[in-house]
């Protein structure tokens, strides 16, 4: 499998390619957003490891020029651990999130990761629609719809509110959406299931409110589920 790595520091590129070759994967660097951008449309790699402080054009941005036609899964890697940060991230579609300082190991451990849960074969990857009360998923397409109003998400989103939508009303704890979700070989924080959440409610918020229409709730003591009154 190809991964694409942007990064512009030269040190830094150089071992993420040995590391990840020694993995068994191929790989190609780039040093600059744009150079990510024409990399990737003629490349079409499997998976993109993608800096945030690149020159040209930052990761975020790059990361949404990529989205706009592709679910080619991304890791967004940066020294910027605050919450906002790492939301702006999983908003412009980012799959996974690594914060410097970090190992190689882990690196390639979250690389494997994230490849095997964007296989089609996955569990939470159907792409027949789920309908609850007034609300519709389209994991093909990456939407969830109420009436004509439709609204994107990122392939974590989707799988999110697939498994919560698949059984209504049951609580779940952040780690068992952690594996349902990101798998049980996620090697990050599973608090990282709350900036989804959160960022599901919000793309919830931003549709037609209807009575039907199902929530996400805190369930305190546990984690979280989901609701519909239907």
């Amino acid at each position: 499998m190809h991964v694409l790595v942007v990064e512009d520091d030269g040190k830094t590129a150089q071992w993420l390619r040995l590391y990840l070759e020694q993995d068994g994967l191929r790989v190609s660097t780039v040093a600059d957003g744009p150079a990510a951008l024409a990399a990737f449309d003629n490349d079409r790699p499997d998976l993109v490891l993608l800096d945030v402080m690149i020159p040209g054009m930052n990761g975020f941005d790059v990361c949404r020029a990529i989205r706009v036609g592709a679910r080619t899964p991304i890791i967004l890697i940066t020294a910027r651990a605050a919450e906002d940060d790492r939301l702006r991230g999983f908003d412009a579609g980012a799959d996974d999130y690594i914060t410097k300082p970090f190992s190689p190991r882990e690196v390639v451990a979250r690389v494997r990761a994230v490849l095997r849960r964007a296989q089609p074969n996955s569990d939470t990857a159907d792409s027949a629609s789920i309908v609850l009360g007034s609300l519709t998923l389209r994991p093909d397409a990456l939407v969830m719809e109420v009436g004509a109003t439709s609204v994107k998400l990122t392939p974590v989103e989707s799988r999110l509110l697939a498994v919560m939508l698949g059984v209504p009303g049951r609580g779940w704890t952040r780690a068992q959406l952690v594996a349902r979700v990101m798998g049980h070989d996620f090697d990050g924080n599973e608090r990282t299931i709350d900036v989804h959440v959160k960022n599901v409610r919000r793309k919830l918020d931003g549709l037609p409110q209807t009575p039907t229409l199902p929530r996400i709730e805190t369930a305190h003591g546990l984690g979280y589920r989901l609701t519909c009154e239907v």
